[in-house]
């Protein structure tokens, strides 16, 4: 396992040439068909949805994307969602269930955005509304965080049947720099906020809130990008292989039961 502090890793899942959706899919997936809207008020380029195959099994992929360059963050808003983005991903997600397709979905979010227009349309309920039609989805739902998952715009994405981690990436209930603003006024800090939060892959395995931590090459991500589909591929095939051996029923009860022992806590 990787020896990087916190801060090198919040550090290295923000490098420019770290993969992103728009390299792992095209690696990962085969034929994959985009869908765009949610049927109320537009389209979000922060979330990418649409159907494919794996391994020859139809699936929904659900996906925060981060550009690779500033064009593309313009264009995703830096990979920090709308409203219209949740309701895009819940809608692909209730499609799924009605066409029995597993559903894959990639985070990788600084959070959501929290403009006024976002917080006019909705942001709160669109993301209070998907945590609780995910918890209720009766096909298998595998979650993988990428890079940073930040706050209530990665756990929108993250009430799944089992949760995997990049090696290197990072996952909290608020971004280090939120931490920072909120407890020291202090945004600056987030790197000394990130070595407080227990937010490592590793700190997630031993709390309960992940099920496995995918291996990243040394020096991360960005330096083998077919190596970390390949990875990913494998993880995914065996979550999949055994989730939808599962009946619904045993599903839901069993994705409850995991978010009911998430944690550490003295009475």
């Amino acid at each position: 396992m990787s020896k990087l502090t916190a801060t090198e890793r919040l550090s290295l899942i923000r490098l420019k040439n770290r993969p992103t959706v728009n390299d792992y899919i095209p690696l990962i997936f085969n034929r994959f068909m985009e869908l765009h809207g949610d049927r109320h008020y537009g389209d979000d380029a922060a979330i990418m949805g649409g159907i494919a195959t794996f391994y020859s099994m139809p699936v929904t992929i659900i996906a925060q994307v981060k550009g690779r360059n500033i064009e593309e963050n313009k264009h995703t808003n830096f990979a920090m969602p709308h409203p219209e983005g949740y309701r895009k991903a819940l809608r692909l997600a209730k499609q799924a269930e009605k066409f029995k397709r597993p559903v894959i979905c990639l985070v990788d979010t600084p959070g959501a955005f929290c403009g006024i227009e976002a917080e006019e349309r909705g942001q709160g309920e669109a993301i209070a509304r998907n945590l609780m039609e995910f918890m209720t989805l009766k096909v298998p739902v595998v979650s993988i965080i990428l890079g940073e998952g930040g706050s209530g715009g990665a756990l929108a994405l993250a009430v799944c049947d089992e949760l995997a981690v990049l090696e290197n990436a990072l996952y909290s209930v608020i971004s280090p720099r939120g931490f920072a603003s909120i407890l020291w006024k202090d945004p600056s800090r987030e790197k000394e906020a990130a070595e407080l939060m227990k937010i490592t892959s590793e700190d997630l395995l031993g709390f309960g809130v992940c099920e496995r931590i995918i291996s990243e090459p040394a020096g991360g991500a960005q330096n083998d990008s077919q190596l970390m589909a390949d990875n990913i591929s494998e993880y995914l095939f065996d979550a999949l292989k055994r989730l939808c051996a599962v009946s619904p029923e045993i599903l839901l009860e069993n994705r409850y039961k995991k978010f009911r022992k998430i944690g550490m806590f003295t009475e």
